[in-house]
């Protein structure tokens, strides 16, 4: 007599979705009632082996237009791991309404050995005919989808034409009163305030520093779940989207047209259109936009250390010409107020790091492609402390590694005209920090004669609060001008791998005024460093 073959067991998972929030909270929820009716299908096929594994996969309040949702997620991280054998869903909706995204899902399903089926369309992807049946339902999900999204666009655009507020954040000066826009009187004396402060100052900047100054916040308000949002200080996008909007001028907006509201004016047209002609004349054309982002050559690479902030690339003209500045991100758009952090004028900052990176005189003769490449290929990050004027150049090793070169810097603020370099860098090799410590020290000295010698500052006091160095070390680093030419020349064309000199091994010539003194103490020296 045979022994009847026992089935093999599929494990079962169930995946759940429901589009919206409401009635989550309740006892039975729609995403329970989906979950009841598979597990009776599972149970129905028990006989074959089926069992329907604890594990839930329920995705409450998430739409099924993408897969970007975390139930499903954990279940194709278990396809992928190979617990499961069959997925099991209410309807094939459920699962999800694009139609790529479906088939993406059921060809991870097939690659896995995972079938799917659908309880109430009796849909089972283990042979050809529910295969077939499924991208029938899958077109048909999508049209639906696509239909109800056209519905959702032709009925706002509808009511907009009749100017009526289709929902979002209520903007500053008016309440929302049974779908209406009503004006809040206090809010729009605030409205017209912030326009004539704008229209003062001229700059988005200094108008939302003032705004920060006086407390002003924008619109607060209350949920219909009673949850407080809004009433947070402006920043510059919040201010510009507010002076842009044309509900002040009692009008809707919908896409490029512009239609009459129902609800009140708040400012008068003529201030509107002065403050419109302001912002338009204080935005810079997009081409000039997008050629002064290429010009960048340390383009999201420079960072602000104070606030760990990116510093943007942007400009500023005057007449013809155009003054490129790396800006604190956060600087930018919250005011100075926010940080600290200088604008760092962008040609001198650029020669700075390919300067350090390639050396002094490496640097000047590369061309701007060459430059452009060096720094892509070397350097990493560039971290700037405005408190301290000091940067961090990250380099990117040869071998994939990176190292540090800490570089201190000192540039006239009147004119922006130098960047000062007055420490090595650490922990990287000569090639990729530049000129040796002395030798850069030495053309210090050699700038700092030629301003005095070009009357540009008095004396070494002034000199020594231009360079922001005490007067003791401003004396040090003039002294390395005084070394017999051969002496300078030697140390400025060291041989590539040699142990640089120190300061403190030369101050000793620094100290002999007799050049012939010099050159047999620079014997002794180079005897001994060797």
């Amino acid at each position: 007599m045979s022994r009847k073959k026992k089935k093999p067991k599929r494990r079962c998972a169930i995946d759940t979705r429901k589009s919206t929030t409401e009635g989550l909270d309740g006892e039975i929820t729609s995403l329970d009632v989906q979950r009841q009716a598979a597990e009776a299908c599972i149970r129905s096929q028990s006989g074959e082996g089926w069992r329907c594994l604890p594990r839930r996969y329920d995705d409450g309040g998430y739409s099924g237009a993408d897969t970007n949702r975390p139930a499903l997620q954990r279940l194709l991280a278990d396809v992928t791991a190979g617990k499961l054998d069959c997925v099991v869903v209410y309807k094939v909706d459920r699962l999800g309404r694009s139609l790529l995204d479906f088939a993406r899902l059921v060809d991870l399903f097939e690659r896995h050995g995972v079938s799917f089926v659908a309880v109430t369309q009796q849909l089972n992807t283990s042979h050809s005919m529910g295969r077939l049946t499924l991208n029938v339902l899958l077109s048909f999900a999508q049209f639906e989808r696509e239909l109800i999204a056209e519905r959702t666009r032709d009925r706002l655009a509808a009511a907009r034409r009749r100017g009526k507020w289709t929902g979002g954040v209520p903007p500053l000066g008016y309440d929302l009163v049974d779908s209406r826009l009503v004006v809040n009187t206090q809010e729009a004396e605030r409205v017209r305030a912030i326009f004539a402060l704008y229209l003062k100052t001229g700059s988005l900047s200094r108008a939302v520093s003032e705004l920060d100054r006086r407390g002003c916040r924008n619109k607060a308000w209350v949920t219909r779940r009673g949850n407080s949002r809004g009433g947070r200080p402006f920043r510059k996008n919040t201010l510009s989207h507010l002076l842009w909007s044309v509900t002040y001028l009692g009008r809707v907006r919908h896409k490029s047209e512009v239609y009459a509201g129902q609800q009140e004016a708040v400012v008068d047209e003529a201030v509107f259109e002065q403050v419109k002609q302001q912002l338009a004349n204080n935005r810079p054309s997009a081409s000039l936009r997008r050629r002064h982002r290429h010009e960048a050559l340390l383009e999201r690479r420079v960072h602000c250390a104070v606030c760990a902030s990116l510093m943007e690339h942007h400009y500023t003209a005057n007449g013809m010409r155009r003054y490129r500045y790396y800006v604190c991100r956060r600087a930018q758009r919250d005011g100075r107020h926010a940080c600290p952090c200088p604008a760092l004028p962008a040609l001198e900052l650029e020669q700075f790091v390919v300067r350090s990176v390639a050396g002094q005189e490496n640097g000047d003769a590369l061309t701007p492609r060459a430059q452009r490449e060096l720094t892509r290929r070397v350097v990493q990050r560039v971290e700037y402390d405005g408190a301290s004027d000091e940067f961090m150049i990250e380099l990117r090793g040869s071998e994939s590694r990176t190292s540090r070169a800490k570089v201190h810097f000192r540039r006239d603020r009147a004119d922006h005209k130098e960047i000062y370099c007055t420490s090595q860098p650490e922990n990287g090799s000569p090639s990729a920090q530049g000129a040796p410590r002395v030798a850069r020290l030495m053309a210090l000295s050699l700038r700092f004669e030629a301003l005095v010698r070009d009357g540009q500052v008095n004396n070494y006091a002034q000199l020594a609060r231009l360079g922001r160095v005490s007067r003791a070390r401003l004396s040090q680093v003039m002294s390395l001008a005084l070394w017999a030419p051969d002496i300078q020349e030697a140390l400025l064309f060291q041989p590539a791998g040699t142990r640089p000199f120190s300061e403190r091994q030369l101050r000793p010539l620094a100290a002999e005024p007799d050049w012939t003194r010099q050159r047999q103490l620079w014997s002794r020296l180079q005897a001994s460093h060797a």
